[in-house]
């Protein structure tokens, strides 16, 4: 028997699900520190572990990521891809899955009996939708004492944001995953500032 997951019921009448100008507010987790709080927070719920971390691990949009299904993920091995259909123009897309998403995805699928065509992040009503994660990830994120506006869109948001800031990825190659029209947008979508002219006369030799 499915336990239930500590804040997947669906919203309620009166939760509206943000629109596209409050969802381009919200801010990604930028401290490693405050990901790893949140990891500890939610480690005795395998779905909403393998939820966080394959959301942060990959540019998948609250949508693409809540619609995965079992078949898609089952025997991945790490570096291998998914396939999606990208939300904004409908074309096929192919993500590669690391390492630590692979064995959250494994941890979650040895908890319950999952069939091939089963989403692979269930609540009590089927599957997990965008408001109801919208809610999850604001929630992971007070609990923590995290200052700041978070939502759905915070998790790839933080993938974004970490390619640049923690790993040195150019911005002009997340415009391109991102499908943005400017390196400008980008950097506005995941909260980067832009390096200020006077800063390259500072750099020494």
């Amino acid at each position: 028997m499915q336990t239930q997951e500590i804040g997947d019921n669906e919203p309620s009448d009166n939760f509206q699900e943000p629109d596209a100008a409050q969802q381009a507010k919200v801010e990604p987790i930028r401290r490693l520190r405050d990901i790893k709080a949140i990891k500890v927070l939610i480690k005795d719920s395998p779905r909403n572990a393998a939820l966080f971390t394959l959301g942060i691990n990959t540019p998948l949009m609250p949508n693409e990521l809540l619609h995965l299904r079992v078949h898609q993920v089952r025997n991945l091995k790490p570096g291998d891809p998914v396939t999606i259909i990208d939300d904004k123009n409908d074309k096929a897309k192919t993500i590669p899955v690391n390492r630590i998403s692979v064995l959250a995805i494994q941890a979650l699928l040895e908890t319950d009996s999952y069939e091939d065509e089963d989403f692979l992040f269930k609540s009590q009503r089927g599957n997990l939708v965008v408001p109801s994660l919208h809610r999850l990830v604001t929630k992971w994120c007070k609990s923590i004492g995290l200052p700041g506006n978070f939502g759905s869109h915070t998790l790839r948001k933080t993938w974004g944001f970490h390619q640049n800031h923690s790993y040195g990825v150019d911005i002009s190659k997340l415009m391109k995953i991102f499908n943005h029209s400017s390196q400008k947008q980008t950097r506005e979508y995941l909260c980067i500032e832009e390096p200020e002219e006077t800063d390259i006369f500072l750099n020494e030799l």
